[in-house]
């Protein structure tokens, strides 16, 4: 992890808008909340305020990771939308490139998670204390010493596709907590939240939002 935070500059991607929800392209490197201190002030949700007032958090992608973020516009589509994610009603996929080539054209990681104490943020695999994770992966292609995939997450622990690829030894490329040597020679983490489909709190239809993948 990079010691010096800096946040690209460049404008809001809004997704859709309408009077209960904000859907909006999260850069990477950006932080969904703000950090403790002042130089960790800029964020997605800072600046999505500073032009929608009124917009609440609802969930947070990590700072590398780009892609759909979804943010209410009322309590009351504070309150459903979190009952989405908390009954695990909300369907995300994400896009990742990881190192090596993988054996399988498609698979499922389940290895519970608890975050790493002495090392935090990072999290890690405990049969003991972890909760419950679920991954299913898809193979999109191969690339020289890596392979293309589409992530869907049946939880949605801290830290969870970056650590389940890593335990399956596939680590995300670029990512600067679980991957080493060649595997992080990447510019980014290669990782974007590519679709989130959610039931509208006004009437309670569903609807995909999709972020097309900038790598």
């Amino acid at each position: 992890m990079d010691n010096v935070y800096s946040p690209p500059d460049v404008p809001l991607n809004i997704l859709h808008h309408d009077h209960q929800l904000l859907l909006v392209d999260k850069p990477a490197g950006l932080l969904s909340v703000p950090g403790k201190g002042e130089h960790l002030a800029d964020c997605l949700i800072a600046r999505v305020q500073a032009v929608f007032a009124d917009a609440l958090l609802v969930h947070r992608l990590d700072r590398d990771t780009s892609g759909v973020m979804v943010f209410a516009m009322t309590p009351h589509a504070q309150r459903h939308l979190g009952l989405q994610f908390e009954h695990r009603q909300m369907k995300k996929t994400y896009i990742a490139r990881v190192f090596g080539r993988m054996a399988e054209r498609s698979g499922t990681v389940d290895l519970p998670l608890i975050v790493d104490w002495p090392n935090r943020p990072l999290q890690h695999v405990n049969f003991e204390t972890g909760k419950p994770a679920v991954t299913d992966w898809t193979v999109m292609k191969y690339e020289e010493n890596a392979t293309r995939v589409r992530l869907f997450p049946k939880t949605g622990r801290s830290h969870q596709l970056r650590v389940h690829m890593k335990e399956i030894g596939h680590p995300i490329l670029g990512d600067p907590f679980y991957s080493s040597g060649e595997a992080r020679d990447a510019p980014r983490l290669m990782l974007h939240a590519e679709s989130l489909r959610l039931r509208h709190p006004d009437g309670g239809v569903s609807h995909t939002f999709k972020s097309p993948c900038p790598f």
